[in-house]
């Protein structure tokens, strides 16, 4: 899953980053309002995490501005060290999922996390599944015939985007989208690499479900 952090202090901003990408996210990372919405309108994320006090704008107001933006239902977490009751009853108007004030527990962040995904919508199931091949989106892990699959962080987001989608065909812009930060270097034959990775591994671990390559527009998960 792919999340964009709005947080000015540049050492918390980088802690939570690193933290989160060792947990398996993909990460974006902006330090003010602007260069937010920005990334807002580049790239589809699955969440944000928000602090209200930024340098340029509040928080409240990036958060109303989400909707003109391609993520007009982010789920949103927000980050604060305004405790005020008045603060917290004016972002969850403004329609944040939560609220967790500052200092906290990376444990706590994580789990607030995990239920403000798993309230988005049908979309975030806590298992995807194909024939005997499956992945916990919660846990991160993966099972072929309930034997684990251990999987790198790119070829397990990329697995998780073909079972989201599957059968239909993800295109390689797409993926590239969600497998990479804006800030990461992509090579021309990423994806191509990373999809030949899997395929190799899902076969050697018996799983009926393989990768079909279709020339010149993407990729998809069949099963047999």
């Amino acid at each position: 899953m792919k999340l964009l952090i709005v947080e000015d202090h540049p050492s918390l901003r980088d802690l939570l980053g690193r933290h989160l990408r060792r947990s398996g996210f993909v990460v974006d990372a902006a330090e003010d309002g602007k260069a937010a919405l920005a990334m807002l309108e580049l790239s589809q994320y699955d969440a944000m995490l928000l602090d209200l006090g930024l340098p340029d704008m509040d928080g409240l107001q990036l958060l109303n501005q989400r909707s003109r933006s391609r993520n007009p239902h982010l789920p949103c977490l927000i980050l604060t060290a305004r405790d005020a009751l008045h603060s917290r009853i004016a972002g969850l108007d403004a329609g944040a999922d939560d609220y967790l004030l500052k200092p906290f527990e990376m444990p706590e962040l994580e789990a607030r996390l995990r239920a403000v995904l798993r309230r988005a919508g049908p979309r975030q199931s806590s298992r995807l599944q194909m024939g005997n091949l499956s992945l916990c989106e919660q846990h991160r892990d993966v099972q072929v015939d309930a034997r684990p699959l251990l999987l790198p962080k790119r070829e397990l987001a990329l697995l998780e985007e073909l079972l989201r989608s599957a059968p239909r065909v993800v295109v390689k812009d797409h993926l590239e989208e969600r497998l990479y930060a804006l800030d990461e270097a992509v090579t021309p034959n990423a994806i191509e690499a990373a999809v030949s990775r899997l395929r190799r591994k899902l076969a050697a671990a018996g799983a009926d479900a393989s990768i079909e390559t279709l020339r010149g527009l993407g990729y998809r998960l069949t099963q047999g």
